[in-house]
């Protein structure tokens, strides 16, 4: 590696993410580099590494490559969103930015240490989520972990809100329902040929639920902001919500509005820099052929 590439070790609500700004340098990152970047015992560690690279068309401010720790290439990433907001906000001294991503445009609104990100349409269609096979209801599938006659879980919600989602409704403490061996299964479920999000989803009130998140090539995540999008869209189409809600994740709360004028999904929450430093060598070399 002859020069070192810095970077900055970045989070929104737990969800942490290295993020490495190629706008200049036109770096390409291997899913092996990825995956030993984002190990948190032999790299840097992260959820999500995040690649700033030059804007593709006219109008957008930068293009954001989104990465999950296994390798795999994202679209979306919505706490992700809001961290490279608030630097390129700083670094252009304005308060909107508009991020280009393989899901679309986002304008995203810098306001100190918030963010409101427009993360746009969600698509419901069984084949824009997609899934292996035809339902033409998608507030609710037919998908179940346990027994036939008495499910641990059943019936998800499922969205497309950047990439594939699935909401289970709960009515106690999603902590309560092992996601951590739920998570895997249903991620890799043949319905899903896209893999997919998998959130468990408790209504407190017709303004607050409280979420916890199995991230496709992830597992168990602080935040996460698609799903926190998910959530909303669902609850509010299944009629279990209203358009404005508060999110609960284990790594704190996020607003979410789906906008009634244009069924565009706003989601507000904070941004916090780490840390910063230069990637390893070790961790940027290739395997012999």
């Amino acid at each position: 590696m002859a020069n070192a590439i810095a970077y900055l070790k970045m989070n929104g609500l737990g969800n942490d993410f290295v993020v490495v700004d190629a706008r200049a340098s036109k770096i390409r990152f291997s899913p092996a580099q990825v995956r030993r970047i984002s190990d948190r015992e032999t790299g840097i560690g992260c959820d999500q590494f995040i690649v700033m690279e030059p804007a593709p068309y006219p109008g957008a401010d930068l293009f954001m490559r989104i990465y999950n720790e296994d390798g795999s290439e994202v679209d979306a990433c919505g706490n992700a969103s809001r961290c490279v907001a608030a630097l390129v906000a700083e670094e252009l001294v304005k308060s909107e930015i508009l991020i280009a991503t393989n899901a679309g445009l986002l304008v995203a609104q810098v306001n100190g240490d918030q963010v409101t990100v427009d993360m746009g349409k969600p698509k419901f269609d069984w084949q824009d989520i997609p899934l292996s096979e035809e339902f033409r209801d998608t507030r609710g599938i037919e998908l179940q972990i346990g027994p036939i006659d008495a499910p641990v879980l059943h019936t998800p919600s499922v969205v497309n809100v950047g990439n594939p989602h699935a909401v289970f409704w709960v009515s106690d403490d999603p902590e309560k329902y092992g996601l951590e061996r739920f998570g895997p299964l249903l991620e890799n479920h043949p319905i899903f040929p896209q893999r997919a999000n998998i959130s468990l989803a408790q209504v407190i009130s017709p303004d607050k639920i409280r979420v916890k998140v199995w991230e496709r090539g992830v597992g168990l995540t602080l935040a996460c902001g698609t799903a926190a999008c998910a959530v909303a869209v669902c609850a509010a189409r299944t009629r279990r919500s209203g358009r404005k809600v508060t999110i609960e994740l284990p790594g704190g709360a996020l607003q979410l509005e789906w906008r009634e004028s244009d069924d565009h999904i706003l989601m507000t929450g904070p941004w916090a820099l780490d840390g910063r430093g230069e990637l390893p060598a070790e961790l940027m070399m290739e395997p012999a052929a």
